[in-house]
C-alpha cells in the first residue's frame, strides 16, 4: 500500500528539467513515471531500450518537437516552445487518444473502485457516488464537445479550408474547469466518511486507494487542460492567422494580376521606378529630381500607371509594389 504522504515526497524529488530530443526515453520515464499514459496517447509503445527521445518518436511516427512540448508542459509547466514548430495533427491525435483513455478506462475504473470501497447501505456513500456520476457526465459532455466541434474545425484549418461558423474564441468560451465535481468527491470522502474505527480495515484501505486514484485523476485533468490552454489554443490561433494572411495575399495577387491583364500592357522599368518613389512618399517634384526628368513627365507616367493598373491611390500602389516584389514591406516600416 502506497500512502499519499510517501507519494507526495517522492513526487517532490522528481528531477524537474527541460527534456530534449537527445535525452534517453528511459531516463525521462524514470524521472517522471506519471507521463506513462502520455506515451500511450502518442502511440509510443514500451520496449524502446536505450533509444533517445527523438529515435523513439521517429520509430513510432510521432513528431518529436510536439511530444517534447507536451511532456515539458505537463512535467514542469514549461511553455518555452516555438508555435511554428508544432505539428497540429500530432497534437490533435494525442488529445483524442487522451479523451478515449479517460472516458473509456479511467472514469469507469474509478467508479468501480468507489462502489467497492463505499458501504452500499450508507446514505453518505450513495450521495458521494451521485456526485461522482455528475462529474462523469460533465466531463463526458466536455470532451465530446471538443470531439464534435473543435477537432473537426482544426482539421479544416490544416487542410486550408476557411470555416466561418466557428473559431478558437468559441472554444475558449466553452473551455471551463471540468473537474469541480471530482474535487467535491475528494472533499466529501476526506471530511464526512465515518472514521476507520467504524469501518472494516479492508473497506478503509480500499477507500484510501480510491482517494489515491482520484488525486491522480485530478492531476491528469489539470495537465490535460494546461496542454489545451497553453499549447493547443495558441497553435489554433496561429493556424487561423496564417490562413487569413494566405487568403488576403492570394486575393491581392489575383486582383493585381487581373487588373494588369485587363489592359494587356506591361509596366515599364521607368514606371516601376515611379511606383517605388510614390510608395516611398515622394512628391512629383522630388521624383523628377530623383530620376532627372521633368515634373510633367512624372505626371504623364503616373497617368499611364493608373490606366494600366486601374489603381489610383497610394495605398493601392503600395499593395501592388509589395505583392510584385518592387519594395520590401520592412523598408516601409523603417520609413
Amino acid at each position: 500500500m502506497v500512502h499519499w504522504n510517501n507519494y507526495c515526497n517522492f513526487a517532490a524529488m522528481k528531477q524537474h528539467k527541460i527534456y530534449e530530443s537527445s535525452d534517453k526515453m528511459i531516463d525521462l520515464i524514470r524521472d517522471n513515471y506519471n507521463i506513462l499514459q502520455s506515451l500511450s496517447s502518442f502511440g509510443i509503445a514500451l520496449g524502446f531500450g536505450d533509444k533517445t527521445v527523438d529515435e523513439t518518436c521517429h520509430s513510432s511516427g510521432v513528431d518529436t518537437y510536439t511530444f517534447l512540448a507536451v511532456v515539458n508542459m505537463t512535467i514542469n509547466g514549461s511553455s518555452n516552445f516555438n508555435i511554428d514548430k508544432l505539428h497540429v495533427d500530432t497534437l490533435v491525435r494525442y488529445l483524442t487518444s487522451c479523451h478515449k483513455y479517460f472516458l473509456e478506462y479511467q472514469l469507469p475504473f474509478v467508479r468501480r473502485s468507489l462502489c467497492d470501497s463505499l458501504d452500499q447501505g450508507d446514505d453518505i456513500g450513495k450521495l458521494i457516488l451521485q456526485v461522482y456520476d455528475t462529474f462523469a457526465h460533465d466531463i463526458h459532455r466536455h470532451m465530446m464537445y471538443e470531439e464534435k466541434m473543435l477537432f473537426p474545425y482544426i482539421k479544416k484549418l490544416t487542410d486550408g479550408d476557411n470555416p466561418t461558423n466557428y473559431n478558437v474564441d468559441d472554444f475558449v468560451k466553452h473551455h471551463t474547469e471540468a473537474d469541480k465535481s471530482l474535487k467535491e468527491v475528494k472533499g466529501l470522502i476526506l471530511k464526512y466518511m465515518p472514521a476507520a474505527s467504524q469501518r472494516s480495515q479492508i473497506h478503509n484501505n480500499s477507500l484510501i486507494s480510491t482517494l489515491y486514484l482520484i488525486y491522480n485523476n485530478e492531476e491528469w485533468l489539470n495537465n490535460h487542460q494546461e496542454v489545451e490552454d497553453y499549447i493547443l489554443v495558441p497553435a489554433i490561433r496561429k493556424a487561423e492567422s496564417d490562413l487569413k494572411a494566405k487568403r488576403i495575399s492570394t486575393a491581392i495577387s489575383a486582383f493585381t494580376k487581373a487588373d494588369t491583364a485587363d489592359t494587356g500592357e506591361a509596366i515599364t522599368d521607368r514606371e516601376k521606378e515611379i511606383i517605388i518613389a510614390v510608395v516611398q512618399g515622394m512628391s512629383n517634384k522630388q521624383i523628377a529630381d530623383h530620376l532627372f526628368i521633368s515634373p510633367h513627365t512624372v505626371v504623364t507616367h503616373r497617368k499611364n500607371i493608373s490606366r494600366k493598373l486601374q489603381i489610383h491611390s497610394t495605398a493601392g500602389l503600395t499593395i501592388y509594389a509589395i505583392v510584385n516584389g518592387l519594395i520590401d514591406i520592412d523598408q516601409l516600416k523603417k520609413g
